[in-house]
C-alpha cells in the first residue's frame, strides 16, 4: 500500500503531469520540426543542387543481389550519409529553437524575480523575501546606532 501512496504523492505534485505535457509537447514539436526540415528547407537546397534528393544519398557498401527471376536475394548494404544529414539538420534546428525558448523563458523569469520591476507581477514569495530584507537591514542600522552612543 506504500508503494500506492507514494505514486499518488508523485502524481499530484505535478511532477508526472510536468513530464507528460513536455513528452507531447516534445513529441508534437519534432513533427513540426520534422516538416520544417523535409517539406520547407530540403526541397529549396534540392533545387540549387539540381533536384538532389539528400535523403537518398548513400554509399553503397555491397549491391543487392537478385536472383534469375528478378527476386531480391540478399539486401544492398549502405550507409546512408543523406538522411544522417537530415537528421543532424532537424538536431540543430531543434536544439536552437530550445535555446531560444529557454533565453525567454529564464528572461521572463529574472524579470519576475526582480522586485524593484514595477511592470511585472512580483511573486509572493520574493516580494516576501524582499521585505525580510529590507527589515533585516532596517534592524541591522537601528543595532549599530545604538553601539556608537
Amino acid at each position: 500500500m506504500g508503494l500506492f501512496k507514494e505514486f499518488k504523492e508523485f502524481a499530484v505534485k505535478g511532477n508526472m503531469m510536468d513530464m507528460a505535457i513536455g513528452i507531447i509537447i516534445g513529441a508534437a514539436f519534432n513533427k513540426v520540426i520534422d516538416v520544417l526540415v523535409k517539406k520547407v528547407m530540403l526541397p529549396p537546397l534540392s533545387l540549387l543542387t539540381n533536384g538532389v534528393n539528400f535523403q537518398d544519398k548513400r554509399i553503397i557498401l555491397k549491391e543487392a543481389v537478385k536472383n534469375m527471376d528478378g527476386t531480391l536475394k540478399t539486401n544492398e548494404v549502405a550507409i546512408g550519409y543523406g538522411a544522417f544529414g537530415e537528421a543532424f539538420l532537424d538536431f540543430l534546428i531543434i536544439g536552437f529553437t530550445v535555446f531560444v525558448v529557454v533565453k525567454f523563458m529564464n528572461r521572463l523569469r529574472n524579470r519576475a524575480h526582480d522586485s524593484k520591476d514595477d511592470t511585472v507581477a512580483t511573486p509572493k514569495d520574493i516580494e516576501l523575501l524582499s521585505r525580510l530584507t529590507e527589515l533585516v537591514e532596517e534592524q541591522n542600522t537601528l543595532l549599530q546606532s545604538k553601539e556608537k552612543k
